[in-house]
């Protein structure tokens, strides 16, 4: 059975993005359009409303001139916990 990613994974993964993409002194206007995506979309990834694909993860971490593990190190103390 596949473990249920839950609104509180996609909230953190959220803002690690978001406090990457403040910390390059970025807009999600500006983030959006090197990632050549939509600043809505970017908005909902911070907000923890979408569901990050892989495609969308490398962009973004290219973007923001970071490792997509940078990104996730969020999640480093949860891996393989319930």
């Amino acid at each position: 059975m596949r473990p249920k990613i839950s609104n509180r994974e996609l909230l953190a993964f959220g803002q690690s993005l978001k406090a990457y993409r403040t910390a390059a002194k970025l807009t999600q206007e500006d983030l959006a359009a090197l990632a050549n995506l939509d600043r809505s979309y970017v908005g909902g990834e911070e907000r923890g409303e979408r569901n990050l694909t892989l495609l969308n993860l490398l962009t973004l971490s290219k973007a923001l001139n970071a490792r997509p593990a940078q990104l996730l190190a969020v999640f480093d103390n949860t891996i393989g916990k319930p």
